[in-house]
């Protein structure tokens, strides 16, 4: 009997393209840094933060999406911007995976009953100073989302096949002390996905899709 292959943008193929991905090298480095060379900002003497953000691609048949949340407008850092469920690691988180399903559960009160866990991507380094673990997981439906107010205002679906096509990433800039800074953008909608959760988004394209 012939094999079947999956739909390009099922959770399915989506989970042959991570297994079959490059491996990644001990010098390989991910992060802002790769859009903006020898910017000053990446130069800052500081230690980074360990943070941890889920990918959560939702099965949707064959037409998988991906779960993003808008962060609370009342925050103090990077309010109102689209990003991953995701947060520092805690003492007591037992791994990046575990930090990510906390961080999930806590935002948007997704458990991770309802996440399979595939793997992680290697780690991105924001300009704003953190070392980011991006975990991959496949969250499985039906669920019902209870978002946490003082920290999400909404959570909203993005189709894969949207953010997986190379069109939809812009290169855009704004200015930080009188010098440009570099960024993908990706509009959806009413919603802007830039900045650091774009540039993983560039980084998943790339390493599956490209």
């Amino acid at each position: 009997m012939d094999q079947v292959t999956p739909a390009r943008f099922s959770t399915a193929d989506f989970r042959a393209r991570f297994a079959a991905q490059p491996a990644a090298h001990a010098g390989d480095d991910f992060g802002d840094h790769r859009f903006n060379p020898g910017h000053p900002r990446l130069s800052q003497a500081r230690a980074l933060r360990d943070a941890a953000v889920l990918i959560p691609v939702v099965d949707r048949d064959g037409d998988a999406t991906v779960l993003l949340t808008k962060r609370a407008e009342k925050l103090r850092s990077h309010s109102g911007q689209v990003a991953f469920p995701g947060g520092t690691i805690d003492a007591t988180d037992a791994s990046p995976e575990a930090a990510a399903l906390r961080e999930t559960f806590e935002e948007i009160g997704l458990g991770g009953d309802r996440i399979e866990i595939i793997g992680r991507m290697p780690d991105y380094v924001a300009g704003s100073g953190y070392r980011i673990a991006p975990v991959l997981g496949i969250v499985r439906p039906p669920f019902q989302l209870t978002l946490n107010a003082d920290e999400v205002d909404a959570a909203f679906e993005v189709p894969l096949r949207f953010l997986m096509d190379p069109a939809n990433h812009k290169r855009d800039s704004r200015m930080w002390n009188d010098l440009e800074w570099f960024f993908y953008d990706m509009p959806y909608g009413d919603r802007r996905i830039w900045g650091v959760t774009a540039g993983i988004i560039r980084t998943l394209y790339e390493r599956l899709y490209a």
